[in-house]
Order: structure tokens, then C-alpha cells, then sequence
């Protein structure tokens, strides 16, 4: 395992930052004459690619892509989750849309733009579960472009993979929704490995104040400080190694989030330490 370091920024590095910062808000202003045109479905969903683009330029993200997505539809994806940026990487990688926690409808510009882009906003109170699963089972399985889920229902600071929540596989059960899992993990932009510490201070988003994530905490930024932050030090790597789609034949909600999540832990934990060098010998 070798570890590269977090930059030590500058206040060129700050003017740079504020300056991209700036740029990326004005360009999604200068996007939104085209976003209210964009009729509701596969094209505006499509178009997200070009605006997460932008984000994921000037924020200095670069994406690696590891096997191949599944060509069979209806599709649903489900990987770990550890920032927000996985809702800027997946749609430039694969196409598609997400299933995303209701708060997010109500962030400013943010959750017009994403509900224009195809996302599927749950309720995740227990009194709202069977709504909520009414809602995802009627969009995975009539769009023919694959749907991300993040089942461990929130970010985590990197550190493992919580269990997926099981209530979002109920309509698998003996359905021909095809889920195929994602492990996706970060590493500085030369490839070198980024240590737990760091991932959890920088790079990871959660609010640790609410959720126990073990013995790593940092503090809390709000989603648009930690796309900030980033753009500050310098950007990381996105790495996306897609994993066998694997038969749910006759398996209920409970033991198909057990399988899902053993492949998606086991597959991160084995890369997340391990050297660029290791992982393509």
C-alpha cells in the first residue's frame, strides 16, 4: 500500500478555487434556458451528462472505469456511497438517473434541476415505505436506462460499507429487474492510495453528528462547501469497477441486500488499499 497526501493549499490554490467555483454556478445559470426547454424523459436525462461534465472538469475529478454495465433492461444499479460526487461521475460513466433521498427536492436550483434530470425522490420514513417503493418499481422498470441506488441510505466516510437497506429490493423478488452492483472507491489523481483519515476529512461527505460511522469523524460541510473544498485541493479520482450481475432467482428482499452488499464490501475493501499497480497486474 503506498499513500500519497492531501495538497496544502495555496492562496493561489484559493483564488483558483473561488474562481471555478464561481465559473461552475454561473454555467449552470447559463444551462437553465436549455434545461426548461428539455422535454421530461430520455433526453433530459441524457443532457445530464453534459451539465455533471462541467462539475466534474472544474472540480479536477478523474474517472476510471472498471468491466462492463449490463445491457439488459430494466436496470437497476446499486453501489456504496461516499460523496456527492457519485451523482456527478455515474451519469458521465453509464447514463442514467438516480433514486435519491426526499431532502433533496428542496436544495435550491439543485433539486429542480435533478428532478428535470429523471431523479426519483423517496420518503425513507418507515409510514412512507410503501409509497416510496411504489414510486422506484415504476421508474426502474419502464425507463430503458439504468437507475442508480446508493441502499446504504446515506454517505459514509469511506472507511467500510454499511448493509444495504432492504426495502428497495421488495419489488426484485421474482421480477425480471436486472441489479447488477457497483464498487466504487477514491484515490489521488496520480493513482496513489488515499488513507482512511483523509478520506473521512476530505473527501467523504456525512454528517457525523447523527450517524455513527466508527472511529473516524470529521467535520460537517454542507454539499456545496465540500464541492468547494475539493476544488481547493485539487480534485481526486473516481474509480468504478462494475461486478458480476448475479442470479436473485427466488431469494427474498433480505438475503438479495445480504448478497448485494457482501459483493460491494468485499470487492471495495480488497481495492481501496490497494496500489493502482496491484489492481491492473
Amino acid at each position: 500500500m503506498s499513500g500519497g497526501y492531501v495538497k496544502h493549499p495555496n492562496v493561489f490554490d484559493f483564488i483558483s478555487a473561488v474562481f471555478r467555483f464561481i465559473l461552475f454556478w454561473l454555467l449552470v445559470v447559463g444551462q437553465l434556458p436549455i434545461i426548461i426547454l428539455l422535454p421530461r424523459g430520455r433526453i433530459s436525462v441524457a443532457y445530464m451528462r453534459v451539465f455533471m461534465w462541467f462539475l466534474v472538469k472544474l472540480a479536477g475529478l478523474k474517472i476510471i472505469i472498471r468491466g462492463q454495465l449490463d445491457k439488459r433492461r430494466p436496470l437497476m444499479v446499486v453501489s456504496n456511497h461516499i460523496s456527492i460526487f457519485e451523482i456527478a461521475t455515474f451519469p458521465i460513466a453509464f447514463g442514467g438517473s438516480f433514486v435519491a433521498k426526499k431532502e433533496l427536492r428542496s436544495w435550491p436550483i439543485v433539486g429542480w434541476i435533478a428532478e428535470k434530470f429523471g431523479v426519483i425522490f423517496v420518503d425513507r420514513r418507515p409510514s412512507h415505505a410503501v409509497e416510496a417503493l411504489r414510486d422506484v418499481q415504476e421508474c426502474v422498470t419502464h425507463v430503458k436506462y439504468p437507475m442508480f441506488v446508493f441502499p446504504e441510505g446515506t454517505t459514509t466516510n469511506g472507511a467500510y460499507v454499511k448493509p444495504f437497506k432492504s426495502t428497495l429490493f421488495n419489488f426484485v423478488e421474482n421480477s425480471n429487474v436486472v441489479v447488477q452492483p457497483i464498487a466504487m472507491h477514491y484515490r489521488f489523481r496520480n493513482g496513489d492510495v488515499i488513507s482512511d483519515n483523509d478520506l473521512a476529512n476530505h473527501y467523504g461527505y456525512f454528517d457525523n453528528k447523527k450517524i455513527d460511522f466508527g472511529p473516524l469523524a470529521t467535520r460537517e460541510r454542507s454539499a456545496f462547501m465540500q464541492v468547494f473544498h475539493i476544488m481547493l485541493i485539487g480534485g481526486f479520482r473516481v474509480e468504478i469497477t462494475l461486478l458480476p450481475t448475479p442470479s436473485l432467482v427466488g431469494l427474498d428482499r433480505k438475503q438479495i441486500a445480504e448478497i448485494l452488499q457482501k459483493q460491494v464490501s468485499d470487492k471495495y475493501m480488497e481495492l481501496k488499499d490497494k496500489t493502482e499497480k496491484e489492481i491492473t497486474k
